[in-house]
């Protein structure tokens, strides 16, 4: 049974968004991405969605979704993170306004856009206030906010920015989740007790215990920098703490004599961003865990993604003089 609201997604990634937007209650009018391991993950999982292997700065005629409820992306994040260069708006890799450019086209009820946490640094004032201004010219009012992914029963330390637009008959509608609907997250010991004794690690209960606090933030890296491993030597720190060995990634769960601190595996990642295993990942091991890596995780985005869904269901009269 197909869903009333609709959604196009901008840089789909491995389906973190996507999933999570599935979750609250949107079909997916078309996806795109331009990683060919990516894409392959999204027909993977969902060989119903309309995936484009495309690189947004190229030519599209995104008319023809024009009128969808949402327009969705897991932008690009370099450009605002506080470990790279910081040139924001005059990164080559900047596609937020690309994003924006596609808006004005596509002309959705609602847009949601996430980001890093340097997102909001004051360095990026200006650009934050050019984007709000873009949008409400086009009738839309702005929202921004900063949400821990461990507030919503994710088991990492990853803070992300999602900006929120709604055309102006639907904004007294929309509100953040509040308190009551936030989930407690596991530490890392409970997430990944059952997969770590997967081949009969006789170890895996004592650092199931042990491993008592939520992840530090997985770092996936991108095509020109990052590996198979979690983050630099601060983050590495970090893992150590939580017995886990974050120099590379493992194929498999240690073995039944295994010996010293285990490494994760894939699926282990992808469990403490928040995926089901049942969503299955393309490529091998250094592409699969880029996706993961660099995905937001569902659980944060079907919690945005059922407000959205709320205020839409419930459009409001703007009278002339708002605003």
């Amino acid at each position: 049974m197909k869903n009333q609201l609709t959604s196009l997604e901008l840089c789909a990634g491995g389906g973190g968004q996507a999933l999570g937007l599935e979750m609250a209650g949107f079909d997916h009018a078309a996806l795109f991405e331009n990683d060919r391991h990516a894409c392959a993950t999204l027909r993977l999982n969902r060989p119903e969605w309309r995936v484009h292997e495309h690189d947004l700065f190229e030519d599209f005629d995104f008319s023809q979704f024009r009128g969808v409820d949402l327009l969705a992306g897991g932008l690009p994040c370099p450009p605002f993170s506080v470990a790279g260069k910081q040139l924001g708006e005059k990164d080559e890799r900047n596609l937020f306004t690309r994003g924006v450019e596609i808006a004005t086209v596509v002309k959705p009820k609602a847009i949601m856009f996430e980001n890093v946490r340097g997102m909001l640094d004051q360095s990026f004032d200006a650009y934050r206030d050019f984007i709000e201004l873009k949008l409400r010219r086009l009738g839309y009012r702005v929202f921004w906010k900063l949400l821990q992914a461990s507030d919503f029963g994710v088991p990492q330390l990853r803070p992300r920015v999602v900006m929120v637009a709604l055309q102006r008959v639907y904004v007294d509608q929309f509100a953040w989740p509040d308190k009551d609907e936030l989930v407690d997250a596991p530490t890392v010991g409970e997430e990944l007790s059952d997969l770590m004794a997967a081949n009969g690690w006789a170890g895996a209960a004592d650092w199931a215990r042990q491993a008592d606090k939520i992840a530090p933030t997985v770092v996936g890296g991108s095509k020109k920098h990052g590996g198979p491993d979690l983050g630099p030597t601060r983050a590495r720190k970090a893992w150590a703490e939580l017995g886990v060995e974050g120099r590379t990634i493992a194929e498999e769960a240690p073995g039944a004599e295994h010996d010293g601190m285990p490494r994760l595996t894939v699926r282990m990642v992808a469990r403490l961003q928040g995926f089901p295993d049942s969503w299955m990942f393309s490529g091998k091991k250094t592409n699969s865990y880029r996706q993961v890596g660099n995905a937001f995780p569902p659980p944060v985005a079907a919690a945005v993604g059922r407000k959205i869904a709320q205020a839409l269901g419930q459009p409001v009269v703007i009278r002339e003089a708002a605003e």
